[in-house]
């Protein structure tokens, strides 16, 4: 999966009772990638996961995967694993249970993999989840989602739960994965610290709408912090996009979206951003965006 579409939306909402939780996005993520979807609580992350996996039922707009297939169709399910935020096992089954569960609710699996795995990983197969360490009930519910031998992985807030050990461990079995298998990922997360070092796309969801989404290369090559005199803000930022202004009796710290590498004024110096900072910048503006995304959208009127 080198190349297509992961997952595509088009003008999708999903309303409870006269709240909108997602409206109106429009979104095309490229398969190959290991997408970071963050926002602040309640900006309709989780919803557009559960849309995307078939666990929700759009009240606008459309929703597809792996190429164009119906989000929770047969074909779609075949292909996609979900690890929900809990990590939804059967605390008073064995491991081992758990296993026989996954076999018996899938089509496609793969037992011998499945128990690879947890054996690597020093995790007995007789032992009940329930006397399991959060890090290792992480763990067992990631071997089951990747025992589907899934092309598309997506996971609900993986690490809320976890210490910083099994949080490292987690993402450092995730990302072996990952390399190992021709697999496209998308989780969500808080801990924007972990995505910077895995991601290599990011989308940001805001008050029930996509906020940026593009390549984390592009993004931070196409962002950076401009630092001069206060009295010149107002002229150079006439000049540029700005992100984020913050300012003081002296000196102007203004965030841009340029692609041009030497964008500084005279007098004014350019510095990088990290992601991390990136995203914070975008969550504390809900009024700016940033939608270059992949190629197919490009050509599109990508908005949410």
């Amino acid at each position: 999966m080198s190349a297509g579409i992961a997952i595509e939306t088009s003008g999708l909402g999903k309303r409870y009772g006269r709240t909108w939780a997602l409206r109106d996005c429009s979104l095309a993520i490229p398969a190959g990638h290991v997408v970071g979807l963050v926002g602040p609580n309640g900006a309709g992350k989780t919803t557009l996961l559960s849309l995307a996996v078939g666990l929700a039922t759009p009240t606008a707009g459309d929703v597809r995967v792996l190429g164009d297939l119906p989000a929770g169709s047969p074909a779609a399910l075949d292909g996609v694993a979900f690890m929900a935020q809990d990590a939804a096992l059967y605390r008073n089954l064995s491991v081992a249970d758990m296993l026989r569960v996954g076999r018996n609710l899938n089509r496609q699996w793969d037992t011998a993999r499945a128990q690879g795995r947890l054996a690597e990983l020093g995790i007995p197969l007789n032992k009940k989840v329930g006397a399991l360490s959060g890090g290792q009930r992480s763990q067992v519910a990631l071997t089951l989602a990747l025992a589907k031998r899934p092309k598309l992985l997506i996971l609900d807030e993986p690490l809320a739960a976890l210490d910083p050990v099994a949080r490292h461990d987690f993402m450092a079995a995730l990302m072996a994965a990952v390399a190992e298998e021709d697999v496209s990922v998308v989780f969500s997360s808080h801990v924007v610290a972990e995505l910077e070092r895995v991601c290599d796309y990011l989308v940001v969801v805001q008050g029930g709408q996509v906020q940026v989404a593009g390549e984390v290369e592009d993004l931070a090559a196409g962002h950076h912090v401009l630092t001069g005199p206060a009295e010149q803000a107002d002229t150079v930022a006439q000049r540029f996009p700005v992100v984020r202004d913050r300012r003081t009796s002296a000196q102007a710290h203004l965030l841009i979206r340029t692609s041009n590498p030497s964008a500084a004024p005279p007098g004014w110096q350019r510095h990088p951003i990290g992601l991390e900072e990136l995203v914070l910048a975008y969550m504390r503006e809900p009024s700016a965006s940033a939608l270059p995304g992949p190629a197919r959208a490009r050509s599109e009127a990508v908005a949410c």
